[in-house]
């Protein structure tokens, strides 16, 4: 028996083989279908995929035996990765001076061996994609190619395993990003609204107690200098919406009452000299009450604020398909102009400079609706001419 040479980039191949993280990890049926696939088709009691590491040979899927390991120094697949040919065969071990005095000759009866490195994209024999027989035989050149071209599905297996674990850490890094932004957002927010409140009530405070002192230029310092906080403090509301706007997602969908859910916004929204319309039938909906909550008092809030009109008009229709519930707010409001319809939905864009007070949006409730909508399996549109109102329509998935 001769012990098998480790390749001269040896630490190199080893960072490659662990850089997959499937060393010790479970059978899979993916790779087990490979192996049930290859001695089905070559009449053959054992097939391998088997990955190198320092001093075991992993089996990823062990077809035919229920071992799991071998010593590496025993092993027929760390003579294959040293070969230069595409497949490495032995056709009787007990005859070839490196494996006849091999105790997986003797005990186990190893007797035929054929192995494919499997090669990654960087060069490096990874492991085999081996079949295993207990009597003297020789591939077809139809076999040896069937064995090869299956040994590159198993790497493209391991890149795409690889590719899955690149991803999901990724995607975990993000998700923490995400939640620390939250956090440094929502701790920022509550620490600068309470100076923001202070300034605007210590400006108040001032014009009121010293307006016969100041001149005009003076209180106009002062009105300006309370804009400029209530401005930055409704950013800072926006902000807070949109960050947390996920969090409404985490909600249970239950059974909701659109009646209930119109009632409520007309609380919370409507006064005496404005008019909402609602579908006069209720229905029932199983769906994320506080997202649509959400969702329809930043629109319909919005309606009233660009809204000059002497009777501000809301309507919300409803109705549904096999798969979606469609809401549509109409409103009689100063609409938007064209060339702004396809921005307003990003963040920080606005469809108009200035609301009926003459105060500019922040840009930021309409970004937290699409945000909604989309995570709730919906779309949003809008259809606006200046001067004749707005629709915004959209809908949720059941």
């Amino acid at each position: 028996m001769i012990i098998p040479q480790k390749p001269k980039n040896e630490a190199q191949r080893l960072r490659a083989v662990r850089s997959y993280k499937l060393l010790d990890t479970l059978p899979e049926d993916d790779y087990d279908a490979i192996t049930q696939l290859v001695a089905d088709f070559l009449s053959a009691p054992i097939s391998l995929v088997t990955l190198l590491d320092a001093d075991i040979n992993f089996l990823k899927s062990h077809h035919g035996t229920q071992l799991k390991e071998t010593p590496r120094d025993l092993s027929f697949c760390a003579h294959a990765i040293l070969s230069k040919d595409a497949i490495f065969e032995v056709s009787d071990a007990r005859l070839d001076p490196k494996f006849k005095k091999n105790p997986l000759v003797g005990k186990n009866d190893v007797i035929f061996y054929a192995g494919v490195p499997l090669i990654n994209s960087e060069g490096y024999p990874l492991g085999t994609l081996c079949v295993i027989d207990n009597k003297p035989r020789t591939l077809s050149e139809h076999e040896k190619n069937t064995l090869i071209t299956l040994a590159k599905q198993v790497v493209k297996l391991f890149e795409l395993h690889k590719h899955n674990n690149e991803l999901s850490l990724a995607k975990k890094t993000l998700l923490q990003r995400n939640k620390q932004l939250k956090e440094f957002a929502g701790v920022v927010s509550q620490d600068l609204k309470s100076p923001l409140a202070n300034i605007t009530s210590l400006s108040r405070l001032i014009k009121e107690e010293y307006k016969q002192i100041f001149d005009a230029q003076g209180m106009e310092y002062l009105d300006y200098i309370e804009e400029s906080s209530d401005r930055l403090s409704e950013y800072i509301d926006g902000m807070l919406k949109y960050y947390k706007s996920d969090d409404l997602l985490k909600e249970s969908n239950k059974q909701v009452s659109l009646h209930r859910i119109c009632y409520k916004i007309e609380d919370i929204l409507f006064i005496d000299n404005s008019e909402f319309k609602y579908p006069k039938e209720d229905v029932q909906m199983h769906l994320n009450k506080a997202a649509l909550e959400q969702i329809l008092l930043n629109l319909i809030g919005n309606s009233l604020k660009y809204n000059t009109s002497k009777i501000p008009f809301i309507a919300l229709n409803f109705s549904q398909d096999e798969k979606h519930y469609i809401f549509s707010i109409v409103d009689n409001g100063i609409g938007i102009d064209a060339d702004k319809q396809e921005l307003m939905f990003d963040l920080f864009k606005t469809g108009n400079d200035t609301d009926r007070n003459g105060k500019k949006g922040s840009g930021i409730g309409l970004a937290t609706v699409k945000n909604l909508v989309i995570k709730l399996g919906g779309t949003i549109s809008v259809d606006s001419e200046v001067g004749k109102g707005a629709t915004f329509t959209f809908s949720v998935a059941k």
